[in-house]
């Protein structure tokens, strides 16, 4: 993840991979953007609750009890990314599903509507924990470090990334004013508390 390297005394600017991101978890629907609901394995092309599996060019939809199950499907909505709501705070990775004319779809006219699937990997390691390094977002408890230009990256907190931790994210808040004084990094992370206020570690 990019993020803009912000000192105390600079500007606030965005830290985002590709959307604004908010550690509570709070998001508004964008325009076109609809959530799917639980839907059981087949009914939605991987629909809430359904599981995928890892490919190496692509990921394929499959029964969650079946071995090649690797990641459940957390959150689910038509439309781009950029125009949706966030996916949620603990997202792992984002699966982009283009639009398709398959055979067979879910309501049988032909085609798989674009979205996007917001995914968890059935099994630990999370990135998207607060911490791990990676996922989609943002939050309270991730770590960054230095990538020049001003610009930082994620990575995890506990030393086991490419790059060990330079700043971590302590909370977020609705200003920079209400940071505490130990800050030396703001974080633009989107939702109701937008502004991320880091420490260094």
């Amino acid at each position: 993840m990019v993020c803009a390297l912000l000192l105390a005394s600079a500007v606030l600017c965005g830290c985002q991979r590709w959307q604004s991101a908010s550690d509570s978890g709070d998001s508004t629907p964008g325009a076109g953007a609809t959530p799917t609901r639980p839907s059981g394995y087949g009914a939605v092309f991987l629909g809430v609750d359904e599981c995928s599996s890892f490919g190496t060019t692509s990921f394929t939809e499959v029964p969650c009890t079946s071995e090649r199950a690797a990641a459940r499907v957390i959150a689910r909505y038509d439309g781009k990314v950029a125009d949706g709501p966030s996916c949620p705070a603990t997202t792992d990775f984002v699966l982009h599903i283009s639009q398709t004319a398959p055979a067979s779809d879910e309501d049988g006219d032909g085609a798989v509507p674009q979205g996007y699937a917001c995914m968890r990997k059935l099994e630990p390691p999370h990135p998207g924990d607060p911490g791990g390094g990676g996922g989609p977002r943002t939050i309270v408890g991730d770590c960054v470090y230095s990538a020049g230009s001003g610009q930082v990256r994620e990575t995890a907190c506990d030393g086991t990334g490419r790059k060990p931790p330079e700043y971590k994210v302590t909370s977020a808040v609705s200003a920079r004013s209400k940071c505490p004084a130990s800050t030396a990094l703001y974080v633009q992370l989107g939702g109701g508390k937008p502004v991320g206020c880091a420490r260094p570690v």
